[in-house]
């Protein structure tokens, strides 16, 4: 017993040291060599031999006196690029200036990037830790033998997905392109809709295996600092071995861990973002994913849509309104049938009432029960028709709900009336523009329906002054998550649960943007009104 205690103890003594032989390999301190051939072997080495992996050997001048080689991972660069600008160069151009290749007291890797390679994005290269990142991000190295010094190339390029429609924020008015898994591709889109110097990007790297690119973008002068300064402090303290996904990011650096609600919103459309970063907001853009993150996140985000600023002021209130009424009846239909039909039978009239026990009548459940399981078939059936294929989800999810809920009623299951409430439920909550709201939705519903077959209309009382209590404590980023209406800003109320017309929302959000908070200046006249 103690021998195969020592063999599993084993392993995991030699794994260890195989970490840190590589940590020490890959730290700041390990520089580059200046033999050529040492620095090939080496990278080999690390890379496992792998067959993506390209070194060009090339001979540079009319004599062929430099020797240099060439580094890039095939399917992460421009390969057209890579042939075009650096060998063409290296290899056909190099002639014109032979004569200062021949000089003793040049430096050859400084007369390549002043004087030969005709790329933008050059930089030195010294340590091996920042090689290896270069290289397994897309750019191409250029070493030299006999220098300890190299080149990163920025080449980055292959098959990524070009810009699309987004296909989770549909609208009938308004831009149709959303983001794309490229991380330049989505600052682009951003800057093409504000075309101003003060947009400002910072790039991090996250992830200690995946070195993951991350992009925080913010408008100088509207931003709060304060915000900017925390944005960074978590994001630097993230330490864990890869980010795959901005939901990674999210889970991480959000404020409230155990809440139903989101303290960060997220958008896949590239005008929502934009509009974010006018309000004084931050984005966070991760490289592999569409979705970008957006802080501070105030719960009225979560409701607005980007068609409603689109559409005509009174237009959009009445969504909006309506979108509201929607909310009330996605958390509480089910909790509010469970309630009278159990406990307040006398606010039903009176011909309803023998309607609804008619149906009740070969029931054998109650009604809570009742309402659980076409709540857990519904949502079981949401999910099914969400993970299969494309052609056939749309009908599993319409025949399952039909086959299942007339089934159901006429095997004296459930009633009628609760097939309906369950539907009228269900089809509420799909008019969130939100998914993340959605789901909070979808989430608190349970327990209301829990507090409602156990306490009535008191149940349902309590339950939501509990989460209106729970959404003022939140916070985002240091702004209160139901601000303006908690605390209520009158100003700020232009654009919450109705949309006044543009010329009248002189003002960014406060709480958010403190340094410049005036989106236009107020004019008595209206410019698009000619009173003569």
């Amino acid at each position: 017993m103690d021998f195969f205690k020592k063999m599993r103890k084993r392993p995991s003594k030699q794994r260890s040291k195989v970490e840190q032989i590589n940590q020490s390999i890959l730290n700041s301190e390990a520089l580059l060599k200046a033999s050529l051939e040492d620095n090939i072997q080496y990278i080999k080495q690390m890379l496992g031999n792998s067959s993506d992996m390209v070194i060009r050997e090339i001979r540079i001048g009319d004599e062929g006196q430099f020797k240099a080689g060439i580094f890039y991972i095939d399917g992460l660069v421009d390969t057209q690029s890579v042939q075009n600008f650096i060998l063409e160069s290296l290899m056909l151009n190099i002639h014109t200036y032979q004569n200062h290749l021949q000089s003793s007291h040049q430096n050859v890797i400084q007369l390549l990037k002043d004087y030969i390679l005709a790329v933008g994005d050059i930089k030195d290269v010294t340590e091996l830790s920042s090689l290896f990142t270069s290289l397994l991000s897309g750019d191409v190295i250029l070493l030299l033998d006999g220098y300890d010094q190299g080149l990163t190339i920025s080449m980055r390029g292959g098959e990524t997905r070009g810009v699309m429609e987004s296909t989770t924020e549909t609208v009938i008015r308004g831009p149709k392109e959303g983001f794309t898994e490229n991380l330049r591709s989505n600052t682009a889109l951003i800057r093409r809709r504000i075309k101003s110097p003060k947009l400002w990007v910072e790039p991090k790297q996250i992830g200690r295996v995946t070195k993951t690119d991350v992009a925080i973008m913010y408008i100088d002068g509207i931003v709060n600092g304060k915000v900017v300064e925390e944005v960074r402090r978590r994001l630097d303290r993230i330490d864990i071995d890869g980010i795959l996904e901005s939901g990674y990011i999210e889970e991480l650096i959000q404020d409230k861990t155990y809440s139903p609600f989101p303290t960060i919103y997220y958008s896949e459309r590239p005008d929502v973002i934009a509009a974010e970063l006018l309000e004084g907001k931050v984005a966070i853009l991760v490289d592999g994913t569409p979705i970008v993150l957006v802080v501070p996140a105030l719960f009225i985000s979560f409701i607005q849509a980007a068609e409603d600023y689109y559409q005509r002021s009174d237009i959009s209130t009445l969504i909006r309104l309506l979108r509201f009424f929607s909310i009330l009846i996605a958390l509480l239909g089910p909790s509010l049938y469970i309630a009278i039909t159990t406990f307040h039978q006398e606010m039903i009239p009176t011909s309803l009432l023998i309607s609804l026990a008619a149906q009740r009548e070969g029931v054998p459940f109650p009604a809570f029960i009742e309402a659980l399981m076409m709540e857990m078939a519904f949502e079981i059936l949401r999910e099914a028709s969400l993970r299969m294929p494309k052609a056939v989800g749309q009908a599993i999810s319409i025949v399952g709900t039909l086959v299942i809920g007339t089934a159901a009623v006429d095997a004296g299951i459930v009633s009628a009336a609760m097939v309906i409430v369950v539907a009228i439920t269900a089809i509420s909550s799909f008019i969130l523009p939100s998914s993340a709201a959605s789901m909070s939705v979808r989430m608190i519903r349970f327990p209301m329906m829990a507090l409602a077959a156990s306490f009535g209309l008191f149940g349902i009382l309590v339950g939501f002054i509990a989460l209106i209590l729970h959404l003022c404590s939140l916070r985002s980023f240091g702004v209160p998550y139901m601000s303006p209406i908690g605390p209520f800003i009158l100003d700020d109320n232009k654009d919450t649960f109705i949309r006044v017309p543009w010329g009248k929302m002189f003002s960014r959000p406060r709480l958010i943007s403190q340094k410049n908070n005036r989106r236009e200046q107020h004019s008595s006249q209206n410019p698009g009104r000619n009173d003569k």
